[in-house]
């Protein structure tokens, strides 16, 4: 006697098959954003956290020697280099020769043995794990960092000039934190320390001045500001589409040269702003991160705020000194 009725199905059609991975990959679209949210959190809150480390560490130098570390010493070591014993580095900071002879430069390795180990290193306290690396060899340009110090709202690169033969003869000092060839105390942030920047971000540079990127690239304008709106509008009137315009590409390194090029920043343009250099001896940098709609900024009170990218120019120039006597109010 024959059976009849219908045979079980086995498996899944094609059309199920196809239905199953269309809706695995609409959960995989929903799903992929939110994780790479919540990393970016956590790289954002550990920059954070680095700055406030940082922060502390300027401070604990101040409490020791009653002032902050010089932008640039004659021998043209970073302040990253002198608060080293305040960031759980005091072995590396032993190894150093403060008394060289040889000039600590961001171009080229110190002819010291010691120094030169110093400055190939990447410690991850100086480091923004936001910002990718693109640049060369550190063995060849030196260790990385993110964070700087803020030099002011001038254009100076370096101390004005000393005799009326210099550029620089009459120029005013710079007006930040932390400067070159000086050593500036509490005493002198008459602004207030919660009313004055200590350091900021900044983003390596792409490492090739055969390719052009306004977000990290130092500009050569080949023109010459006297204060910082001349400087703003030259280096904003660039074409950076010109590779004739480029002026340093290798940005962020060595955090152990006192350099516009890796260590020290300036408040004459915006957050996330263009950056430019007027040789001789004049600069404009800002200050910059991978960070949606803005920077981290640490003030001298070692406090960190997030100071968006469209903050009024005025207040960004304000918190830029020490002395300037501006009112900041909200930012």
């Amino acid at each position: 006697m024959l059976r009849t009725g219908f045979r079980r199905r086995l498996g899944f059609t094609l059309i199920e098959l196809l239905v199953v991975i269309a809706i695995i990959a609409v959960l995989i679209a929903l799903l992929l954003p939110a994780v790479q949210q919540a990393r970016e959190a956590a790289r954002r809150s550990q920059c954070k956290n680095n700055l406030k480390q940082l922060g502390l560490a300027m401070h604990n130098y101040h409490d020791t020697y009653r002032l902050f570390p010089t932008g640039a010493g004659g021998n043209g070591f970073s302040p990253h280099a002198r608060v080293l014993p305040y960031i759980d580095q005091a072995p590396l900071y032993g190894t150093l020769n403060f008394l060289t002879t040889t000039a600590i430069s961001q171009g080229s390795v110190p002819v010291d043995a010691n120094n030169a180990v110093a400055w190939r290193l990447t410690l991850p306290v100086f480091r923004c794990p936001s910002d990718p690396d693109s640049l060369p060899d550190p063995n060849t340009v030196g260790g990385r960092n993110n964070y700087w110090t803020n030099t002011g709202t001038g254009v100076l690169n370096g101390a004005p000039g000393a005799t009326a033969a210099d550029v620089n003869y009459g120029m005013p000092e710079n007006n930040g934190m932390i400067i070159q060839n000086r050593y500036v105390g509490m005493a002198e942030v008459t602004d207030g320390l919660s009313n004055t920047a200590l350091m900021s971000e900044k983003r390596l540079g792409d490492g090739s001045n055969g390719i052009s990127t306004p977000q990290t690239d130092t500009y050569a304008p080949g023109t010459y500001p006297a204060n910082a709106d001349d400087a703003l509008n030259m280096c904003m009137a660039t074409d950076v589409t010109n590779l004739g315009m480029q002026g340093k590409s290798n940005i962020g390194v060595s955090w152990l040269a006192g350099s516009n090029d890796s260590t020290f920043y300036f408040h004459a343009q915006p957050p996330n702003g263009r950056s430019c250099r007027f040789p001789p001896s004049r600069m404009s940098s800002t200050a910059n991160s991978m960070h949606v709609g803005g920077v981290h900024t640490m003030l001298g009170d070692g406090g960190v705020r997030f100071v968006s990218s469209n903050i009024s120019l005025v207040i960004w120039r304000a918190i830029g000194t020490r002395n300037g006597g501006e009112v900041v109010g909200d930012f």
